[in-house]
This record gives structure tokens, sequence and C-alpha cells, in this order.
């Protein structure tokens, strides 16, 4: 059973529900303010313009919702027991 007590092996009760809720914000938000920032400080730093470091944003910030999205599947696989 793994230590949990009349739980079906798999399944996630509401104390690891809440934790990957609070991983999800915390990671989330460092991952999205990386990729502002970098996406600002690349444009700024090679004066390539407000519309290119818009863009730039935007590519990073893409990378980071992937980023944010594989490691989410990686924790709520540990909280399961599979990981």
């Amino acid at each position: 059973m793994n230590g949990i007590i009349g739980m079906a092996a798999g399944q996630i009760n509401s104390k690891e529900l809440i934790t990957l809720v609070g991983i999800a914000i915390l990671v989330g938000t460092e991952v999205f303010a990386v990729a502002l920032a970098a996406g600002w400080a690349i444009a700024g730093l090679f004066q390539l313009g407000t519309n290119v470091g818009y863009a730039l944003m935007a590519i990073f910030s893409v990378m980071a919702a992937y980023g944010l999205y594989a490691f989410m599947k990686q924790a709520i696989a540990v909280e399961r027991g599979r990981g």
C-alpha cells in the first residue's frame, strides 16, 4: 500500500494535491519571471527594439510553459508513486 491506508495505488489525496498546486504556483511564477526578464534583457542589451523584445518574451514564455508542463508531469508521477 506504500503508506496509503484505504486508498488505491496511484490516487492522490488532498494533502498531496495541495502540495502539487503549491509547487505549480511557485515554479510557474519563477520560470515565467525568468522568461520575461530574459526577453527584456536580451532585447535591451542588443538594442533590438520593443517589438523584438515582446517576441522574445513570447518565445521564452512558450518554452517556460513546456518546462512547467514537463516538471508537473514528473511531480504528479512521483506523488502517485510511479516515479
